[in-house]
C-alpha cells in the first residue's frame, strides 16, 4: 500500500499553487491581459545580464565533463569559498567554507536543516503568519508544528506568546525575515531579545533550541531598512538562503545552508546537515548554477521595480479603502479582507478576475496576500478591479 500522507499531499496542491494553476487556465480562456494574477511569488524582473554572460562563458570555456558533472556532495569547494567570503563581507562575522552546504534552493535548505536537527516528537515553532510549506517540511521530519501568532498590525514577535509556547520538546524556531506573506523585517533589538529568551529557555528546559533562518528575501528591503545577521544575536542559528528572489532565478533551484563557526559543536551540526542531505537525496546541487552564483552572488536583479510596484499598489488600495501594514521587505502586501472569511472573499475576487491568496493557510484568518512581483502595468490595470470589488461589499452593507 502506498504512503497515504504523500498521496494526500500529491492530490491537493498548496492554496498558492492551486490558485496559480487556476490562473493559467483562466488566462488561456480569456487572455492573460484580462486576468490579474497576484498568486505566486515568481520574480517578474529578469536576472542581471551578468548572470547570462557568466553562464555563457562557463559553457564556452569550462570542460563540459566538469561543468555538467558531479561536484562534492556538499558543493564545489571553490564555490563554497566564494560564498563564505561574500557572507563575511556582508555580516562582518567569521564564515567557514567548510560549514556551507549547497542546496537546490531554500526548500531543500529548510528540509535538510530540519532533518538534521529534529527527532520524532520534537516541536518546531513558527511565527504566524508563515509560509505554508513550513508545516509540510517540519512534519516530514517528524516534528509537531507549533503556531505562535505575531502581534496584530505590526506582525512582529509577540514575546509573551512565544515564551509561553516554548516547551521542553521545542527543538527549533523557523524565522523568516523579511517575512512571506507580511513583508515584516525583524529589527536588531528584537533579535537580541529573542536570543536572550532562547538562552533562558534552554537553561530552563535543559535542552538545545535552534533558530532556522529562512532568508530568500533579505536583499528585498525598502528605504533604510536593514536585515540583521541573525547568528550575531544567537549562536545556535542556521542560515538557509536561496538566490531565487534577489537574482530572479527561482527555476534554477540554487541556494545553501550556512552553519556559523560560532555555533556550539559546529562541525557536528554540519555533519548532521551533510547526513540529512545524503538521506534525502539532496546532494550535489546543480553544478552549472553553483559556478554561476559563485561569480554573481553579490549582484541583484533590478529590485527598484518592486519598490515602485509597492508604492503604486499601496497608494491605490489605501485610496480605495483597504487596510494593511506597509511591508518593509519582500514583495507581498498582506491586506485585511472585507469579510471574516478570507477564502470566501478571495473567491468573490475571482468574479473581478483578481487572483488573491487567502490567509488561512498562512496560519491566520481574515487577510489576503497580494504578490506584487508582477508587471507595473498589471497593477495599474488591476486597481479598477480592486475598486469594483470594494464597492460590491459597500453595496451589500
Amino acid at each position: 500500500m502506498i504512503n497515504k500522507k504523500m498521496l494526500a499531499l500529491g492530490q491537493k496542491r498548496s492554496a498558492i499553487r492551486e490558485l496559480f494553476e487556476f490562473g493559467r487556465k483562466r488566462k488561456a480562456e480569456i487572455g492573460a491581459e484580462n486576468v490579474f494574477d497576484f498568486s505566486i511569488g515568481n520574480p517578474s524582473v529578469p536576472a542581471p545580464e551578468k548572470v547570462t554572460q557568466v553562464m555563457k562563458e562557463l559553457l564556452e570555456t569550462v570542460d563540459p565533463v566538469q561543468l555538467h558533472g558531479y561536484t562534492s556532495a556538499q558543493g564545489d569547494a571553490s564555490v563554497r569559498a566564494a560564498i563564505a567570503a561574500a557572507e563575511e563581507e556582508r555580516s562582518g562575522q567569521p564564515v567557514s567554507p567548510d560549514l556551507i552546504y549547497m542546496t537546490c534552493g531554500a526548500a531543500a535548505s529548510l528540509t535538510v536543516s530540519l532533518h538534521a536537527l529534529v527527532n520524532p516528537g520534537d516541536e518546531v515553532i513558527v511565527l504566524a503568519p508563515y509560509f505554508p510549506e513550513y508545516r509540510v517540511f517540519a512534519e516530514k521530519a517528524g516534528a509537531l508544528l507549533v503556531e505562535v501568532p505575531c502581534l496584530p498590525d505590526t506582525f512582529q514577535i509577540d514575546f509573551d506568546a512565544l515564551a509561553a509556547a516554548i516547551s521542553p520538546r521545542t527543538k527549533a524556531l523557523i524565522l523568516n525575515s523579511p517575512n512571506n506573506p507580511t513583508g515584516a523585517v525583524i529589527p536588531a533589538a528584537d533579535l537580541a531579545r529573542l536570543g536572550d529568551l532562547l538562552r533562558e529557555k534552554e537553561a530552563d528546559c535543559d535542552g538545545e533550541i535552534y533558530l532556522i533562518c529562512d532568508e530568500p528575501y533579505r536583499a528585498l528591503v525598502y528605504g533604510d531598512v536593514e536585515v540583521p545577521y541573525v547568528p550575531a544575536f544567537y549562536e545556535r542559528t542556521l542560515v538557509c538562503y536561496s538566490y531565487s528572489k534577489a537574482l530572479s532565478l527561482p527555476g534554477e533551484r540554487i541556494g545553501y545552508i550556512l552553519v556559523p563557526p560560532t555555533m556550539p559543536n559546529a562541525a557536528e551540526i554540519y555533519a548532521a546537515v551533510c547526513g540529512a542531505g545524503r538521506a534525502l537525496g539532496f546532494v550535489c546541487a546543480p553544478a552549472l548554477m553553483q559556478y554561476a552564483v559563485a561569480k554573481c552572488g553579490n549582484l541583484t536583479a533590478n529590485l527598484s521595480v518592486y519598490e515602485e510596484n509597492r508604492r503604486i499598489l499601496s497608494e491605490g488600495l489605501a485610496d480605495i479603502g483597504y487596510t494593511f501594514t506597509a511591508p518593509d521587505g519582500a514583495f507581498y502586501l498582506f491586506v485585511k479582507a472585507l469579510e471574516e472569511d478570507a477564502a470566501a472573499f478571495c473567491e468573490k475576487a475571482k468574479d473581478f478576475e483578481l487572483l488573491l491568496v487567502p490567509s488561512d493557510s498562512f496560519g491566520v484568518k481574515g487577510y489576503l496576500r497580494i504578490s506584487y512581483c508582477v508587471s507595473t502595468q498589471q497593477i495599474q490595470r488591476a486597481l479598477p478591479a480592486f475598486r469594483a470589488l470594494y464597492e460590491s461589499y459597500q453595496k451589500e452593507n
